[in-house]
């Protein structure tokens, strides 16, 4: 009888010693985004966050977790992996300022079917990036090798971030009334939603991501769409904290149209004006090569919106001001009115409207 060779894990194709070094390479990553109350270290089995040193005494803890979508599956092709980890951060902590919190760590979770160091480095540094351009600490993560889950280069990704907020600061969106001004603040790109829609587009017009724009011949149409999400932590924070904003609203997967009724109490509805504006010259394209309505653009797009704010009519311009020193540009887009609980968005001869 022959004797069996005894199997190892890395012949079941993972590999212990790939993802040491793994840690090894991001462990200068995590220290980079060090802020008070988390030193960022990496190695123990959880991450500690000190509250009190963060300056916090009745704090309330918001947490979101989120991905990127499909818009990997773009990055992936293109090869292109700077971006998607800025784009991880961005989903989860815009979801944590619009309830006025403040970003405190981070978590990450990459999956693959077998481990391209390379690859997972760059992913992380860019989550890194995000992590500093929030203010928050990337204080762990997991990277799992799942041999035969994923498809040759394929991985996933997904976040974890938790928040605080002084209780009489927390943001409910139960203050809006008639006459509130709403605000837009412009987005990068079509940020991390929509992307299925946004690959039918490119398959039913036979576009390729190395095409130049049509206008703007400089750049390609992967550049442009996988231009990372904007994080407006740090230029909306001061406002939030000064009592200067009502509501905010990230405009993420149903578009301007369902995600500002989620910041109105019953009795008013949000009355959207775009009929003067110009839509950004990447979603006219995509609406033009996927025959896209308005309607349905504005329920799945932001449509150059990232975040929209809601402030007090004797508030507005002091706002817009500050948030144009902090490097926005924003754009009053409509008012609160009295009504059923909703949304309306008007346009160049057309009209879209949603109610709950």
């Amino acid at each position: 009888m022959s004797e069996k060779k005894g199997l190892t894990y890395a012949e079941a194709g993972v590999s212990i010693d790939a993802g040491n070094a793994l840690v090894k390479t991001i462990g200068p990553l995590a220290r980079s985004t060090a802020r008070p109350g988390a030193n960022a270290e990496l190695g123990g089995f959880g991450g500690f966050f000190d509250l009190k040193a963060a300056g916090y005494n009745d704090p309330l803890l918001v947490a979101a977790n989120d991905g990127v979508g499909t818009k990997l599956k773009l990055a992936i092709e293109a090869g292109r992996h700077d971006g998607v980890g800025i784009d991880l951060v961005a989903m989860c902590v815009n979801d944590l300022i619009v309830q006025g919190a403040e970003p405190l760590f981070f978590l990450d979770y990459y999956a693959t079917g077998k481990l391209d160091n390379d690859v997972a480095a760059e992913v992380v540094a860019s989550i890194a990036d995000g992590c500093r351009q929030a203010g928050c600490a990337l204080i762990g993560g997991e990277t799992a090798e799942m041999p035969g889950m994923y498809s040759e280069g394929d991985y996933d990704l997904a976040g974890f971030c938790v928040g605080a907020v002084d209780r009489a600061k927390a943001l409910v969106g139960a203050e809006a009334e008639a006459g509130d001004v709403l605000i837009g603040l412009a987005s990068s790109g079509v940020h991390s939603n929509g992307f299925s829609l946004v690959r039918r587009i490119i398959e039913r017009n036979g576009w390729k991501l190395s095409d130049p724009l049509p206008y703007d011949a400089g750049r390609t149409l992967g550049e442009a769409l996988l231009e990372p999400t904007r994080i407006y932590v740090k230029s909306v924070l001061p406002l939030v904290r000064a009592g200067h904003i009502k509501a905010l609203a990230h405009i993420t997967g149903g578009g301007l149209l369902e995600n500002l009724p989620r910041i109105l109490p019953d009795g008013v509805r949000a009355d959207v004006d775009l009929s003067d504006l110009e839509l950004p010259p990447l979603f006219a394209m995509l609406r033009e090569g996927g025959d896209v309505d308005n309607a349905e653009m504005v329920r799945t797009f932001n449509c150059g919106f990232g975040m929209v704010a809601l402030v007090a009519p004797e508030k507005a311009d002091a706002v817009m001001a500050a948030l144009e020193e902090n490097g926005e540009s924003p754009m009053r887009i409509g008012t609160i009115e009295k009504g059923q609980r909703g949304c309306t968005v008007e346009g160049e001869g057309w009209s879209a409207s949603h109610d709950g």
